[in-house]
């Protein structure tokens, strides 16, 4: 690769790392419906024409900054399922995965917290339906080898997708967050129904 190559690939990167910056500023701060395109370009050094190159609307940049949260996320969460011996490890590591991901990266946080609406209407979308996937990959993997009982993995699924979301909403609304009160919390209500 050439060196003018080199930098033309560096400033892309860096002028779409800005861009996606701006935006979870903005969404951070005045929410996504009420945020436009012209918001996040004012918070960059850059065109508004320059924005347009990197994507098509504000609707394009949130499943972006979706889509970076989530692989961290299902990553985290994946490893802490995988790695449990029981039926309370596997629940309460998954749930404390994800939890403690929105403490630890404030800026997720708050656009998570500005955006929960938004959000929540984006679950069968595939910037959020892939973890939900995972899930249910795992539930019957974890059904299979006798570490969780004999459920129905759709149900499963997606009460503790809206569930551990519905509790992350309200957990990033105290202050501060609680992430053992959330986890201990969500663990308690799917230990005692998946033991039923």
């Amino acid at each position: 690769m050439s060196a003018v190559a080199g930098k033309r690939e560096q400033t892309k990167a860096a002028n779409r790392t800005a861009i996606l910056e701006a935006a979870r500023r903005v969404f951070s701060e005045i929410g996504y419906g009420a945020a436009t395109v012209r918001d996040i370009v004012r918070e960059t050094d850059l065109a508004t024409g320059t924005f347009y190159n990197y994507f098509p609307d504000k609707e394009s940049v949130l499943h972006a900054l979706l889509d970076e949260a989530a692989a961290e996320i299902r990553t985290r969460v994946r490893e802490a399922r995988k790695s449990s011996r029981s039926l309370q490890e596997f629940v309460e590591g998954g749930f404390r995965a994800y939890y403690a991901y929105l403490v630890e990266d404030p800026k997720t946080f708050q656009m998570l917290r500005r955006n929960a609406g938004t959000i929540r209407s984006m679950f069968d979308e595939p910037t959020v339906g892939a973890g939900v996937q995972e899930l249910r990959d795992d539930l019957a993997a974890g059904i299979r080898s006798g570490l969780l009982p004999d459920h129905d993995v759709e149900y499963m699924a997606a009460a503790m997708v809206g569930a551990g979301f519905e509790v992350a909403v309200r957990m990033l609304d105290r202050d501060p967050p609680d992430v053992d009160a959330a986890v201990a919390f969500v663990t308690g209500i799917f230990l005692a129904g998946l033991s039923s």
